[in-house]
């Protein structure tokens, strides 16, 4: 197996669930591209009152050595706040990827997940919040975001956003060495180091990490440009696939953590402690949904199952695959194995008004 064959395993492995991606893999990549100019996917506008502000912020834990590649030295965890601001008044929209990740997603895309080689302006997708915008001033809900294995902060772009513009600040969290791509501080772009389907140990070791990073970000969260500090009493986290997973275990060790809500991902690394509330959202097409009931079983929480719908339609790919299968850049079984044949743009709003209610309730009414 040549070395791009394996890195490309590894992204498939990761995202989210090994099963589900490889099934995006093996589906193909669709017709060519049929515009005569790149197609530019639109994500979801947020409905609530607020506008959004976002800033990018990196991180560097000096008390840690890279786990990925240690020859890089200190960890670095890089986030975007995304936050309501009090104003967005001639300050531009911020992209979904910065023009350096922009082609690096573009050179994977189609490798991992079926998605086009060619005929999508990646770097063109613009997100809903507006760069360095000043924040609504006041004390408010911190929802911590910690996305799917493989995957990038960006895909929480559409639930920071929703959240946000509901009165929440939401702090999405990179996790370098194992996200797709990030860019970091100097300018490059990181991509994972992982080879190969990861196997327990090494599964392990990417959701402690994640652990980690989270703490980092919560133990700091002063040093991000908001004009105010979380309220204590109302920090919540939020994790689609791994994410999930991470961020039960991050409950479970840290009481500053009030609520969790796990989209899709696995329960059974250690036992859940069940005196916080938890929000379990599951999809009908997901192939990893058998260990996801076994790991799930007995717990008290909320529970929401998508109909028609898999694993990446918690993530921005529910608009996004949707309109390139419209555009003819993308196969029913890409589309499929990715969000599933269902309407996915409703149910990509089902998960927005669930987390709304959820965090509104467990943290206080104005995510509501």
């Amino acid at each position: 197996m040549n070395p791009l064959s394996r890195r490309t395993l590894v992204r498939t492995a990761l995202l989210g669930g090994a099963s589900a991606a490889l099934t995006a893999l093996t589906a193909g990549t669709g017709p060519a591209a049929r515009a005569a100019a790149p197609f530019v996917p639109v994500l979801p506008a947020p409905t609530g009152p607020h506008p959004v502000g976002v800033v990018r912020h990196t991180f560097t834990d000096r008390d840690r050595t890279d786990p990925w590649d240690p020859a890089l030295g200190a960890r670095q965890v890089v986030v975007s706040a995304v936050y309501p601001a009090r104003t967005v008044a001639g300050l531009p929209r911020a992209p979904q990827l910065t023009p350096a990740e922009a082609p690096v997603f573009g050179t994977l895309a189609p490798l991992v997940r079926g998605l086009p080689a060619a005929g999508v302006d990646w770097a063109g997708t613009l997100t809903h919040a507006h760069s360095g915008a000043p924040p609504l001033p006041g004390r408010r809900p911190v929802v911590l975001y910690t996305p799917g294995g493989g995957d990038a902060r960006t895909l929480g772009s559409g639930l920071a956003e929703e959240l946000a513009s509901h009165g929440a600040v939401v702090v999405l969290v990179d996790h370098p060495g194992e996200a797709s791509q990030v860019e970091l501080p100097d300018g490059s772009v990181r991509e994972t180091v992982l080879f190969g389907p990861p196997d327990p140990v090494t599964f392990r070791t990417m959701v402690d990490t994640r652990v980690a990073d989270l703490r980092l970000v919560l133990d700091r969260f002063g040093e991000l440009p908001l004009g105010t500090g979380p309220d204590p009493r109302r920090t919540g986290i939020c994790g689609h696939s791994a994410g999930g997973t991470a961020a039960a275990l991050l409950a479970a060790r840290d009481p500053r953590i009030r609520a969790v809500a796990d989209l899709e991902g696995y329960l059974d690394l250690e036992p859940w402690p069940g005196h916080r509330p938890l929000l379990l959202m599951a999809t009908d097409g997901f192939e990893g949904a058998e260990r996801i009931a076994r790991s799930w079983a007995g717990l008290r929480a909320s529970r929401r199952t998508l109909r028609a719908a898999n694993h990446w339609v918690f993530t921005d790919h529910a608009a996004v695959v949707p309109q390139l299968h419209a555009a003819g850049l993308v196969t029913d079984a890409v589309r499929d194995g990715l969000v599933g044949p269902g309407d996915a743009a409703a149910a990509f709003a089902a998960v927005r008004r669930e987390l709304r209610a959820f965090f509104g309730g467990a943290l206080g009414g104005t995510c509501r």
